[in-house]
């Protein structure tokens, strides 16, 4: 097996050049956080919006169908109203021989 040998240039590292490089770093992370924060709040609120429009839309349909609902319900209860006024007689009759 042939030995590769490696030459690094040793860079100096003091005090000063750490902290400017930490600053560097520190600001492009804010930078990065910032930018994703934003788009996720503005996603957030496109997505708000749109469960909006489909929330009112279920309402909307909600009180349509209540208002056939009851409509359905006061049909049927006036039928049955007008078949007891109507077979009034007969039933006296039934429940007065008991």
């Amino acid at each position: 097996m042939a030995n590769k040998t490696v030459t690094k240039e040793n860079e100096k590292f003091t005090m000063d050049t750490v902290i400017n490089k930490m600053k560097e770093t520190a600001k492009e992370v804010n930078t990065v956080a910032l930018d994703t924060t934003q788009d996720l709040v503005n996603e957030v609120i496109v997505r708000g919006e749109q469960w909006q429009n489909v929330t009112s839309k279920a309402i909307e349909g909600g009180m349509k169908l209540m208002t056939n609902q009851q409509e359905i319900v006061f049909d049927a209860l006036e039928s049955v109203k007008g078949q007891l006024m109507h077979g009034r007689k007969r039933l006296k009759n039934l429940f007065s021989k008991n």
